[in-house]
């Protein structure tokens, strides 16, 4: 059993690949997600000012999180991020939480632990702060979720 098996599929998948690389090419692979983050749908270009603003991170970031189907348990998370492709590390870990958690159930969502960059293996390659960040990124997924979903 590994440390991911309380994660969505997607999500363990990810943490897998991460934890399958050496700590020098960690920060490889996740600029390599920086690259893979997902297009905003046209309706949220020119309205990120209506998306909720992540400011514990260094670089704007900007996120949204809708729920399909009823509020519950069960509803599907869909979620949005931008953040500037001159700031590879917050795209990247953007990335990793978008195509890690996007289409999970709102349970799954909010039982991913809080430790995501710990488990990618992360904290030799980026500063506290940035570590931080993107804590603060899933906190707010998360706070989102729980809100939207009744939980």
């Amino acid at each position: 059993m590994t440390e991911s098996t309380a994660s969505p599929a997607a999500l363990s998948e990810i943490i897998d690949d991460f934890a399958g690389v050496p700590d020098p090419q960690k920060l490889e692979l996740l600029l390599e997600f920086s690259d893979e983050l997902a297009e905003l749908p046209a309706r949220f270009h020119g309205h990120e000012a209506e998306m909720e603003q992540v400011v514990e991170c260094q670089s704007p970031l900007f996120l949204a999180v809708e729920l399909e189907g009823e509020p519950g348990p069960d509803a599907v998370v869909r979620l949005y991020i931008t953040a500037p492709r001159e700031a590879p590390t917050t795209r990247g870990f953007a990335s990793v939480l978008s195509q890690g958690l996007d289409g999970s159930t709102a349970r799954e969502v909010l039982d991913v632990p809080e430790d995501i960059p710990a488990k990618l293996g992360l904290q030799k390659a980026l500063t506290p702060l940035r570590l931080r960040g993107m804590s603060a990124m899933l906190g707010r997924i998360k706070r989102n979720v729980r809100e939207q979903a009744g939980l």
